[in-house]
């Protein structure tokens, strides 16, 4: 049913697509994970999307994952009379912090403290760096401004704050309600907007834990800030996502291509997966083909090596949410069959804690190389053997057999990674057969194909990998 790209493809549910037939179509064409975006819809929708994707996953023995996207400390304007009025550069204009329905002279917002963390000179930047203003003073509840680009202002547009440190926390009331609910939910991934350093992935990380939970967490690059950090900021986190509109918007556009690749390449030497987001398909919100340039966006994406590539309103609110799933899963397709981007075989450091293991894996993925493997194996409860072969971008296919129920849907985030369930490890020779003849009942290995497994021994026992062995199948 579901194309096997290696690069995985993130869709994002809404209006558009938030029903059964739509969910499962997009799963058909080749979405692998659905993103949930709580800046929008109740948690009545939500949950009644987690349970269609949960029956698909039954249906049809798939293992589409779940991805909880939190709103994050979002700054935004407050409602604006006629829902839109002009602001001419040059005029002023006040934002504050009362609940007053705007006009071109005065408008509100709901961020209580932003004349507090602005200053004389700061650039505020609304609907997307559409309409610039520049900040002249401010008396703690009102910040006076100059327009230096108009426009239409409209109700409820975001505002972005280039050149200010922010003091909101990364965690809102209303996301400590919404992080609730996606554990409850018991979702995959969960997504932090607005990351500014590690620590705010540890707030994340400890208040998973507390609640008994092992969700993964995806930092989302959007600030200056995390750009900054983004070395701590990797090693604290799971997983991370480029989330090129506001952070396109925060700082100098022209430098957000380089600092996607360097993210992307930092990524894979931390084997830790990394996704690209925003307006990737932009035009197929209104037009059933993607622009040649957003073919290109895509293409970029996948020949650098990214784990996973994701729609935002196109499969959320556009007029042809399934095409551009299988839009997307063409140009992954056409790339992997005909592109050089496999066989990271990158140097393991010796101060490495798992120095050994990681040799072991890595040698598994030059020698699927060198003798044209058809699959790696790993048996993995914790995952690590997954995402570290998964880094090295081999051209065999990547199966991971695994007792832990949940790895299995978060893996679905990971390039190259496909997951079993599997529990019967009783012999090492005995569970290898169970393997190569869950394989090929699956059609993914023939007589002859050459398979890899890796594994820890004694398979009983949590330990790193430790073991390889090259098989030819029967």
């Amino acid at each position: 049913m579901n194309q096997f790209n290696k690069t995985k493809i993130l869709a994002t549910i809404g209006p558009a697509s938030n029903n059964y037939e739509t969910i499962k179509s997009l799963a058909a064409a080749g979405a692998n994970v659905f993103r949930l975006n709580f800046s929008h819809g109740s948690h009545a929708i939500h949950k009644e999307v987690i349970e269609i994707i949960r029956r698909i996953n039954k249906e049809d023995n798939l293992h589409l994952g779940i991805l909880q996207d939190l709103q994050g400390p979002k700054i935004r304007v407050g409602e604006v009379e006629n829902n839109g009025v002009e602001i001419v550069p040059g005029d002023k204009i006040t934002i504050t912090n009362d609940p007053v329905v705007g006009n071109a002279s005065l408008v509100s917002t709901v961020y209580q403290n932003l004349p507090n963390d602005v200053v004389s000179g700061d650039r505020i930047l609304i609907d997307d760096g559409n309409l610039e203003l520049i900040v002249e003073d401010t008396d703690g509840k009102n910040v006076n401004c100059t327009v230096v680009h108009g426009g239409i202002l409209k109700s409820r547009k975001g505002i972005n704050l280039p050149n200010t440190k922010v003091s909101a926390p990364s965690l809102t009331e209303k996301d400590l309600e919404d992080l609730v609910f996606g554990l409850e939910q018991e979702v995959d991934w969960i997504a932090l907007s607005f990351v500014r350093s590690a620590d705010d992935i540890t707030d994340l990380r400890e208040r998973i834990q507390k609640a008994g939970k092992v969700c993964r967490i995806v930092a989302k690059i959007e600030k200056p800030e995390a750009l900054d950090n983004i070395d701590d900021i990797i090693e604290a986190t799971d997983a991370i996502m480029v989330a090129r509109g506001d952070l396109g918007v925060e700082v100098p556009q022209e430098i957000v291509p380089l600092w996607q690749k360097k993210m992307v390449e930092k990524c894979k030497l931390a084997c830790k997966p990394v996704i690209i987001a925003t307006q990737m398909m932009e035009s197929m919100i209104s037009n059933p083909r993607p622009t040649r340039a957003e073919t290109n966006d895509v293409a970029n994406a996948v020949l650098d090596g990214a784990d996973a590539v994701m729609l935002s309103a196109e499969t959320a609110s556009g007029k042809y949410p399934v095409n551009a799933v299988k839009a997307m899963s063409s140009i992954i397709k056409y790339l992997e069959d005909n592109s050089d981007i496999y066989h990271n075989l990158y140097k393991i450091p010796e101060s490495a804690p798992t120095f050994l293991s990681n040799n072991l894996i890595l040698m598994a993925s030059r020698l699927s190389r060198n003798v044209k493997a058809k699959a790696i194996v790993g048996i993995t409860s914790s995952g690590f053997t997954a995402f570290r072969i998964s880094s090295h971008r081999p051209k065999a296919s990547i199966f991971v057999f695994t007792r832990n129920q949940k790895l299995i849907t978060q893996m679905s985030l990971v390039w190259g990674v496909r997951a079993y369930y599997y529990e019967n490890q009783i012999s090492t020779d005995a569970t290898f057969e169970d393997i190569e003849n869950t394989l090929k009942r699956d059609d993914h290995v023939n007589p002859g194909d050459i398979i890899i497994n890796t594994a820890s021994m004694p398979l009983k026992a949590k330990g790193k990998t430790n073991m390889l062995k090259i098989h030819i199948v029967d």
